[in-house]
């Protein structure tokens, strides 16, 4: 009952409808749903929802056009999609970016990967500022072995970090650039600055000038979110300063339809599930609005609820299926949050709720493509929206229920067409339907498939999609998805519901009475938060801490005494806060947390502290928290390695608002059956019961089929289900076990489907148990792994596309396994190679290869296998690259096949002798981290244990005949997608083949031509290519061919299966005795990260597809005998027909991610001096190749200095159809005198204190006629329709394919 005789409003404003949820005096609840958006009809629909309910149940006439009164209102709650929105289609508020000087470009060039792997255009969004600002000033951490002599002054930061001084800010030269901004009508400015999250003083002082100008909303870094990382904050604050004034915009809008609007009390959902007040809402905080309320509703009901009879409450999976997307969560009894997540391309650094989004909803376009049934990601949206709509819409998941009779449309209110006056459109649903049906049958050859069963194969294979987001957040993290309730909400979850949970095979469903609004429904029941953070730089059990507070410097004995002083400070600012917003002190509590890692990682923790001991702060045991969380998320701890501080949180809940919900009349006779229709199941057209929720009672129960209908949301309870009514009016559905439908080894396009998702499922999880399990940075953090499923004769089936240098290359080492052991291979066998010649790429690369063994079966049935990029494996150098090696054994232990467990035993005895064997050649050393190795090959291990349970339960499902036979389905779809491609060119060449020449710097050719058949095959002749080099050029026959896999995939331009079946139209041949021919002991460990980028470039100049790319990794690797840094550089992506060349981005065959400048000068004897886009580079043409970058690295003590890279001699990377040729890149050594030395394409050299090491990439070529170019026609950047995903899934995939 609402609280002093006034209402409560809850209200979700969504892109399409706001939900409302209204507790009114007496008890009653009002339930409403508008459109957003309806300017002919009321100016803001929340608003709009408020007078209705307050005129109906009042009695009074509250007429549209004047202000109402706050008097009858205790509390408005909103939650609002407007910033989601306003970054989703870039409707923000014009900003600017201030910036360190050198580093304009920084947040453009991000973290120099690309989203999409194949996307020859590289399209991302835009950025969010519209000018850059470069401020002239610049802190440097200090440190102990720093031999610059700097007599800069030095300022203590807030971590307690020292850092010189060695620029104030330059604020005459500020005030100049800014009044250039303010001239151009920007009033919004974005500010961020080196090491601003431990020494904000520079930023307050920008921040200063920028309000005295006239800067309406100037948003700091280092009070948005002050953590270290300077790119992720960045983009986190240009979000503020981009979102907050739309958000502010909105809620003065809102508020000004009140009278005394000083007794209005609001708050706002933050995307970390905690109310604040309207004044405290900023657009960094806002993204998951509208989602946090659906998340913080199932927990609050389906998880603390629970009706289990005394049983241990089960964890729960939210499901909030919507109109264009399916969004995952899970729940355990408190909230999963991440702090760093991509939301429509935009990194947002800030505390959220792990939400996590698929493709995949009720308006998920249907397709029929290369035999495939497709399911989005495209979304017919809510305008013109499904077929059914009746506005010239596609096909979509909704038309595939309504044909099957799930959804009815006398239920549904006449508001489709376009005067929006009729009902659902089952004429225009059959039409498309029914053709969908034919060009399916068609492709079959044959009438096979009806129109139902059509419908139902997309159901099947929607269902499917969406349970892979489910299964990655449990399985792959180590829960058991079966042990879960899955609670399902939005719009069209209940359809799903019971079939989503028949095939993760969860028993119960609970779908609240109100899961058509249940994010309107969450705000009444979420707590009010305030949080406060600063960042951290100590060991958790260290001594003598110093730190800044308040300008002063102040020690104290202990880390505990400490981190309990800052705790202590921090819970007390959000007590206060929370008290003057009108709670009592019994009403508050405070959670503290510290953010942890172990130290030499990238793996931080938020931690919640266990019950205190002796030997732990006063606020509790954070360090067991930590290796219980750690243990539980990776599967193993570090027992010896410290722990580091990068945070102290504390997050204060105000609870005094929580309510009873009303429960229901207890049934006295059985349900009423409203109607009885026929739904299509597997085997046909079933009976099946309608009932309306609002008529059932407590106590009910329905067996399935059987649908449940009320005003918001249609419940399908399918066969083998039954649903119960619960006290307050919750359904309840006891999930039978799935049926799974009769399947023949012949070829059902469905199945096929279906077994893509699968397989492909089984290489992911692979991965995710590898990423968990491993311990080096390289495999944990920097995911550069593959995993992947093949057949029994060594085959691919399903590769995880995550590294293009990886696509197709382990194949070729399955296969040499299988002839090399012949019959020695036997279960509790697993394989270890790295050979080139037996597959492998480069050393450093190592194969883990399982059998799967089948029972009845003598041989594999199956293989897994993985390849894992190891940092060290011995050899000439640190870090296993050396530069000028000659030999293969200078590059690290080789091993053709070692059985690295044999008869179920780790042979970790004979492994250590592989690993140190190096070290007896001359000048070579064994593995200098052998401990390392060994971890990260019992993950590899670890991984292909999963893949094997995997393939086996899916054997135990459908039978090994099935299971193979669907393997040769999938190779040959993939193949018949290869062909397709293949046809279409053949059809337009002019000549009998396709023909290209490039070059490396050294001037060894590589040559190609193409000739294709009219049956879509093509034979890749290298025959002209130039012998076998001296150095480490030499590419392996596995590196050749995983550049023309890559190749092919993205010509074809859709996604297809990445199998054995892509390279089976594809002849190669390799002449004996050439680069690409290397012999067993050549060197070829730039063979694999550079000759491949070269393949890449003649092979799209000879299908004349783009201009070159920048065609090099710019390897680049410094350190002396206690440290090692190895990083890869961007440059220019060629441009194509239609598209210009995206600048400062990693291209082709690597995709890796560049260090943080933060975390570069933190770790590392360097000072980045600059990075940013070197501009003009690109070759000029009707489009224009993309510019290199420009990167310079000051040293601070004595080093050894190595560069591996190409494009540095005279051929440049081509232009295309009179497009002009990009610039080639250039190291250059600066010395401290100023000297400067040309490092050439390789090197090695010892580098001193003040020696500047300069590294300018090569760019890329432009496309057409440079003439038909207007001179006063800049580059436009690239732009894409906004990124699905969200949530730490989707931040997993862009990790690891930018690995």
């Amino acid at each position: 009952m609402a609280a002093s005789g006034k209402f409560r409003f809850c209200i979700d404003r969504g892109g399409t409808f706001t939900d409302v949820y209204a507790q009114c005096p007496g008890g009653k609840v009002r339930v409403l749903k508008l459109l957003s958006e309806d300017p002919s009809s009321y100016p803001d629909a929340p608003r709009e929802a408020i007078r209705r309910i307050l005129e109906q149940e009042l009695g009074a006439p509250m007429p549209a056009n004047e202000p109402l009164s706050c008097s009858a209102i205790q509390w408005i709650r909103m939650g609002t999609t407007v910033a989601t929105n306003a970054l989703l289609e870039r409707k923000g508020e014009r900003t600017a970016l201030a910036i360190t000087r050198g580093f304009r470009d920084l947040l453009y060039i991000g973290n120099q990967s690309r989203p999409d792997l194949f996307d020859l255009t590289v399209s991302m969004p835009e950025t969010l500022y519209e000018r850059v600002v470069e401020v002239k000033e610049r802190v440097v951490l200090c440190q102990g072995d720093c031999q610059l002599g700097l007599s800069h002054p030095v300022v203590v930061g807030s971590t307690g970090e020292e850092l010189y001084e060695v620029e104030p800010v330059d604020v005459a030269s500020l005030r100049q650039d800014l009044a250039a901004v303010l001239a151009l009508g920007i009033r919004s400015l974005a500010v961020v600055l080196l090491h601003s999250y431990t020494f904000p003083a520079h930023e307050q002082v920008v921040g200063e000038v920028a309000r005295e100008m006239g800067f309406t909303h100037v948003s700091l870094s280092s009070q948005v979110m002050p953590m270290v990382r300077a790119v992720p904050r960045g983009f986190t604050v240009c979000a503020d300063a981009y979102l907050t004034p739309c958000i502010k915009k909105y809620v003065a809008g809102f508020t000004s339809g009140f009278k005394d609007k000083e007794h209005l009390k609001v708050l706002f959902m933050q995307s970390d599930g905690g109310l604040t007040p309207m004044n405290r809402f900023v657009g960094s905080r806002a993204i998951l609005s509208g989602p946090a309320g659906g998340v913080v509703g199932y927990a609050v009901t389906a998880y603390h609820h629970q009706l289990c009879g005394g049983c241990q409450r089960l964890p729960v999976i939210g499901f909030d299926m919507g109109g264009t997307s399916t969004d995952v969560s899970r729940y355990t009894g408190e909230y999963e949050h991440i702090f760093e997540s991509t939301v429509a391309g935009v990194v947002i650094q800030s505390p959220q709720l792990d939400i996590s989004t698929v493709a995949a909803g009720g308006g998920s376009m249907l397709c029929f493509r290369a035999g495939l049934f497709v399911v989005g990601p495209e979304s017919a949206g809510a305008n013109p929206g499904p077929a059914c709509y009746s506005k010239g819409g596609p096909l979509t998941v909704t038309d595939a229920n309504l044909c099957l009779g799930r959804l009815l449309p006398s239920y549904f209110p006449k508001i489709f067409g376009p005067n929006e006056d009729q009902p659902l459109n089952e004429p225009a649903m059959l039409l498309g339907f029914q053709r969908l049906t034919d060009k399916v049958n068609e492709a079959l050859g044959g009438e096979g498939l009806s129109v139902q069963e059509v419908a139902l194969g997309y159901v099947r294979v929607a269902v499917e999609s969406m349970c892979k987001p489910i299964r990655a957040i449990t399985q792959g993290k180590g829960h058991d998805t079966s042990s879960h309730v899955l609670a399902c909400f939005g719009g069209a979850g209940g359809q799903h519901a019971c079939a989503v949970a028949k095939a993760l095979g969860i028993s119960t469903v609970y779908i609240h009475r109100y899961s058509g609004i249940l994010s309107a429904y969450g705000l009444a029941l979420a707590d009010v938060v305030h949080e406060a953070q600063e960042p951290c730089a100590v060991h958790y059990e260290g001594l003598h801490v110093f730190y800044n507070i308040m300008s002063v410097c102040v020690c104290v004995d202990s880390t505990f005494q400490y981190l309990d002083e800052r705790l202590d400070v921090l819970s007390r600012e959000c007590v206060d806060e929370l008290e003057k917003q009108g709670f009592k002190r019994d009403e508050i509590t405070t959670q503290p947390y510290l953010h942890l890692r172990y130290d030499k990682t990238d793996c931080p923790i938020m931690c919640a502290p266990l019950k205190a001991t002796e030997n732990s702060c006063r606020h509790g045991d954070f360090k067991a928290s930590f290796t219980q969380h750690y243990h539980c998320e990776f599967g193993f701890t570090i027992p010896n390695r410290a722990i580091v501080v990068d945070d102290v949180r504390v997050r204060g809940l105000g609870r005094g608002l929580s309510f009873q919900p009303h429960p229901l009349q207890e049934a006295n006779a059985p349900p009423v059956v409203d109607t009885v229709t026929q739904c299509y199941f597997e085997g046909g057209y079933v009976e099946t019961s309608v009932y309306l929720q609002e008529q059932l009672c407590y106590g009910h129960r329905m067996e399935g089929p059987c649908i449940l209908i009320d005003t918001n949301s249609t419940i399908l309870v399918e066969p083998g289900c039954v649903a119960s009514i619960s006290k307050h009016g919750d359904v309840l559905i006891e999930v039978g076990s799935e049926s799974i439908p009769c399947v023949g080894t012949g070829l059902d396009a469905i199945h096929l489907s279906i077994f893509s998702h699968r397989f492909m499922s089984i290489a992911e999880q692979m991965g995710r148990v590898l990423q968990r399990t491993s311990i080096s940075t390289n495999i944990k953090e920097r995911l550069d792994f593959s995993c992947a499923l093949f057949g029994p004769t060594g085959g691919l089936v399903a590769n995880a596309p995550h590294i293009p240098v990886h696509l197709g290359a382990m194949q070729e080492a399955v296969k040499f396994q299988i002839q090399y052991l012949g019959g020695d291979v036997r279960e509790g066998d697993v394989i270890l190679s790295n050979h080139p010649s037996a597959g492998g790429s480069h050393l450093p690369d190592l194969t883990v290869i399982t059998p799967v063994f089948y029972p009845e079966q003598e041989k594999p049935v199956f293989f897994v296998a993985n390849r894992g990029h190891h940092a060290e494996i011995g050899g000439i150098s640190p870090g296993s690259m050396p530069p000028f090696s000659k030999y293969l054994w200078q590059e690290g232990m080789c091993v053709k096949s070692f059985k690295l467990v044999q008869n179920g035993v780790f042979q970790e005895e004979g492994l250590v002798r592989l690993l140190e064997s190096p070290g007896t050649q001359p000048g070579s050393s064994g593995s200098r981290n052998i401990r390392d190795n060994i971890s990260d090959l019992r993950a590899q291990v670890a991984a292909n244990q999963k893949g094997i349970h995997l393939v086996r339960e899916l054997i135990d499902v459908y039978s090994l005949p099935v299971v193979q036979a669907y393997m040769a389905y999938i190779q040959e779809n993939a193949e018949g997608a290869v062909r397709d491609m293949l046809k279409e060119v053949s059809q337009s060449m002019q000549g009998p083949s396709l023909s290209a020449l490039e070059h490396l710097d050294d001037g060894t050719a590589i040559q190609l031509s193409i000739s294709i058949t009219s049956q879509g095959e093509a034979t890749f002749d290298f025959s002209g290519t130039g012998r076998l080099v001296a150095g480490n050029l030499n590419a392996p026959r596995a590196v050749t061919l995983s550049a023309i896999l890559y190749c092919l995939r993205c010509m074809v331009a859709h996604d297809v299966p990445l199998n054995q079946g892509c390279l089976k139209p594809v002849k190669v041949v390799i002449p004996e005795g050439s680069v690409l021919d290397p012999r067993e002991d050549s060197a070829v460990v730039g063979g694999n990260v550079l000759t491949c980028q070269r393949l890449v470039d003649v092979v799209f100049k000879a299908f004349a597809v783009c201009a070159a790319s920048q065609g090099c990794m710019n390897n680049t690797v410094f350190g002396d005998e206690s440290m090692g840094y190895y990083e890869t550089v961007a440059g220019g992506a060629g441009a194509g027909p239609g598209w210009h060349g995206r600048s400062g981005v990693h291209t082709h065959m690597t995709n890796t991610r560049i260090t943080d400048p933060e975390i570069l000068e933190r770790r590392y004897p360097v000072v980045l001096k600059q990075f940013h886009l070197n501009r003009g580079t690109g070759g000029l043409g009707l489009y224009c190749g993309g510019d290199g970058v420009l990167r310079e690295m000051l040293f601070r003590r004595p080093l050894t200095l190595s560069v591996l890279t190409e494009r540095r001699g005279p051929y440049k990377p081509y232009g295309l159809e009179g497009g002009g040729d990009g610039s080639t890149g250039r190291n250059t050594l600066v010395r401290a005198s100023g000297q400067e030395q040309d490092l050439s394409g390789k090197a090695c050299v010892g580098v001193e204190p003040g020696d500047t090491f300069r590294l300018e990439s090569p760019a890329g070529g432009g496309y057409g006629d440079p003439s038909a170019v207007l001179p006063a026609v800049s580059k436009p950047p690239n732009t894409a329709a906004p990124l699905k995903g969200g949530g730490s899934l989707y931040t997993y995939k862009l990790n690891q394919e930018s690995a």
